[in-house]
């Protein structure tokens, strides 16, 4: 026990050096060139903070043992200055773009079962199981809604990539249901506080949210949800010249409009019930007991949805969702097997409200729906509600159709159903006068 203290200790002490060592060659990169105007467009930052897992149910609850983790992470800066700054920006109050890496240690995350009869053929054991320490490359918008000459507020939102250096395992790890791959999906939401206490440089203080999981591409995944204070500094050459822009929206009017916006989509999940089956039903002994590897199954999902976009920000509408599993059959098999007489149907029906924000040929999409129609068996009654959710990120593609790409995360009361990529196809239905 006391080698393995010391050789955690080493590595965060190293953790620790190598984020100091690059935080002083961006500062030094970027001071170096600060004569040239395009760097005062950058800055870096750097902050920490302790963070507290979020136990979302009573489940969770049951085995959630020890809850704290602290964190670390550095960032590079950018925000348009007023001189070259889009319409977008203009509108967005000039926010601020950055790519950042997260370093979350993790190891005082805990879980244990203890002996209960919800566990079913589970058999506890001996040890606590404990989350890997993460590591996140990732995107943050950040937008100021209240700037003066010595202050700045922000909400952000961020969105990326994980990996985790531990995960579960049947053998050693196997309490661990927060995270059951080594790469995951990263989100985030924050807000700030920034004190300019010299001309280039700002306290930032903060409270900030993040989400991993794997989106159901493996099992298990329950999801690890942390929330916590962060403080930092930060170096941002930029701020004088745009404390005096207030927050005003660009002087270029938009014009409403009103579309239908056609998306396809193609996903993969894996099933609860299998999870549940080798996790609390299989007797010891046998070789899925409790096992960790599970079958990938595809899915597809249609979408017709009527929008107006009313700002250049924004779009809001209705939509009307079609999804597809033919998964359907297997859950049917595993319920039949258990004694089961549900109905199972691999369509779903479902009308969803959608909104989209918009930045540049980046919008994030979001949608809340209610199944008009959905029989996917005894189990799904049980963990799914009759709503749904979606969150994903969509790229417009050059050109004059406005096609753009995406993924996004389908879920139930936030617990990810699956994951998708789709490509979407917009169609005016403004009228076009002609020359």
């Amino acid at each position: 026990m006391q080698g393995m203290v010391i050789q955690h200790s080493q590595h965060l002490r190293r953790c620790h050096a190598c984020t100091a060592t690059l935080v002083a060659c961006l500062l030094f990169a970027i001071h170096a060139e600060a004569q040239d105007n395009k760097t005062e467009r950058w800055g870096v930052a750097a902050g920490a903070g302790p963070g507290k897992i979020i136990v979302v149910d009573k489940y969770q609850e049951k085995w959630q043992k020890g809850k704290n983790n602290f964190s670390f992470d550095v960032a590079l800066e950018h925000r348009s200055l007023p001189e070259d700054s889009s319409d977008f920006d203009q509108d967005y109050g000039l926010p601020v773009i950055s790519a950042r890496m997260k370093v979350a240690l993790n190891h005082n995350v805990t879980m244990h079962k203890s002996q209960d009869k919800h566990w079913g053929l589970a058999q506890p054991v001996d040890y606590d199981s404990r989350m890997g320490n993460v590591v996140a490359l990732y995107g943050t918008f950040a937008r100021p809604f209240f700037r003066n000459k010595f202050f700045e507020a922000d909400a952000a939102i961020s969105t990326g990539l994980g990996y985790s250096n531990t995960i579960y395992d049947k053998d050693n790890n196997v309490d661990d249901e927060l995270i059951g791959s080594h790469f995951l999906i990263y989100f985030g939401l924050g807000a700030h506080l920034t004190w300019r206490f010299m001309p280039d440089w700002g306290l930032r203080a903060g409270v900030d949210y993040w989400h991993l999981s794997n989106g159901t591409l493996g099992r298990p995944n329950k999801g690890a949800n942390f929330v916590g204070p962060t403080i930092g500094l930060a170096y941002m050459p930029h701020f004088e010249h745009v404390r005096t822009m207030g927050m005003k929206r660009s002087f270029n009017p938009f014009e409403k409009k009103w579309y239908v916006e056609l998306t396809a989509g193609v996903g993969a999940r894996t099933l609860y019930e299998e999870w549940d089956q080798t996790q609390y039903k299989t007797p010891m002994g046998e070789e899925d007991y409790r096992t960790g590897d599970f079958k990938l199954y595809i899915a597809y999902s249609a979408q017709a949805d009527l929008m107006c976009r009313y700002d250049r920000k924004w779009a809001s509408g209705v939509g009307l969702d079609l999804f597809y599993g033919g998964y359907a059959s297997t859950v049917e098999k595993i319920e039949q097997k258990r004694g089961v007489d549900a109905e199972h149907s691999p369509w779903s029906v479902g009308l969803a409200f959608k909104h989209q924000a918009f930045y540049k040929q980046l919008s994030l999409a979001m949608s809340f729906g209610w199944y008009l129609y959905r029989e996917m068996g005894e189990n799904a009654k049980v963990m799914e509600k009759r709503y749904y959710e979606r969150i994903g990120l969509k790229y417009t593609l050059p050109g004059k159709r406005h096609l753009s790409i995406g993924a996004s995360v389908k879920a139930h009361s936030t617990k990810a159903d699956l994951t998708e990529i789709h490509l979407s196809l917009p169609i005016s239905l403004q009228h076009k006068s002609k020359d």
